[in-house]
């Protein structure tokens, strides 16, 4: 069987922080004598992405994302566990695995400030010893596919941030790495430049059959791209599944949204989310969900009623909410 091109096993970050309390004397006595603490930003996780897979990495600020990410392109080494991303050990910074991967890490500038996007790209081509053809096809589709033959002739400078995050994941891209490592890709773009950075990386994958890594604060990003999500919090994962999975997992409720000719002021179907004189939704636990349904249709005229999941965004929320001992 082949191997997955990223495994990870017991993988684990602790770093040493300076900490002291507030105050002149404490100031003073920091220059003295120094005390540090220690923060496991990962805590001994394990995964696999498997060849050609989009796998969301989510978890809230201070998780252990951007962290993990670091240790799996080399940028950073781990204090213990293994990590092996296309047979590599990827702190020791192999030219053949480097030749292989890459970490776009969202609103990081990484080409050149004052030269047009183009000369970058030429730049890339000689770091990376692309031949010709694949470098030429490759620049060429993925300046149509994102729009952007009018910009990459201008100095990065003058770009705006939706257009320079579109010329330098094209950058990144452009020696045909097998393993991405997306964090943040669209953080600040707004929702047009948002979906077309999406719909470049689906074609990149379907053509490349790359692996990829995404976090992302915008669950569009995940729910468009992931059918797999891992949710890291504490530096722990809380969950390693399908996105569906999640929501019936940790999304205990359902929310039922009805217009009526008349919705009662007072009544007790379930927590309200939504009331007003013809509409109203409420959150009722699953088990709940087909008595609840015919007490509304029986206790009012009914135009219209509809039963979801909770969104995506709510259920991970309340993995995160998940108390730090219990993750």
């Amino acid at each position: 069987m082949e191997r997955p091109p990223v495994v990870v096993e017991e993988l684990t970050k602790i770093f040493k922080v300076p900490v002291r309390e507030a105050g002149l004397r404490e100031s003073v006595k920091s220059l003295f004598k120094r005390e540090h603490k220690m923060v496991h930003a990962v805590a001994g996780i394990s995964f696999e992405v498997g060849a050609g897979e989009i796998v969301g990495f989510l978890g809230p600020n201070g998780a252990g994302k951007t962290t993990t990410l670091k240790m799996l392109s080399g940028l950073l080494h781990a204090e213990s566990g293994k990590a092996d991303v296309l047979g590599h050990t990827p702190w020791q910074r192999s030219k053949e695995l480097l030749s292989q991967i890459t970490l776009v890490l969202g609103q990081r500038q990484n080409l050149a400030w004052d030269l047009p996007a183009l000369d970058s790209f030429d730049l890339n081509k000689a770091i990376y010893q692309i031949p010709t053809a694949d470098f030429e096809r490759r620049r060429d589709r993925f300046v149509e596919i994102l729009d952007i033959g009018d910009i990459v002739t201008k100095p990065v400078r003058n770009l705006s941030l939706g257009e320079r995050m579109k010329v330098e994941i094209c950058a990144a891209l452009l020696h045909g790495p097998k393993v991405l490592f997306l964090d943040e890709p669209t953080i600040g773009l707004d929702v047009t430049m948002q979906r077309r950075l999406r719909e470049f990386v689906l074609d990149y994958n379907a053509v490349e059959h790359a692996s990829v890594l995404l976090t992302s604060h915008y669950m569009a990003d995940i729910t468009a791209l992931a059918e797999r999500v891992i949710v890291i919090h504490h530096g722990k994962i809380l969950y390693d599944g399908g996105l569906k999975v999640l929501a019936e997992e940790f999304g205990g409720e359902k929310t039922i949204t009805v217009h009526a000719e008349a919705v009662p002021a007072a009544h007790d179907y379930g927590g309200v989310i939504e009331q007003t004189a013809v509409k109203l939704s409420i959150r009722v636990p699953r088990s709940d969900v087909a008595s609840t349904t015919a007490r509304l249709l029986n206790d009012m005229n009914v135009l219209d009623l509809s039963i979801e999941d909770p969104p995506i965004e709510e259920v991970i929320e309340r993995v995160f909410a998940t108390p730090k001992d219990e993750a």
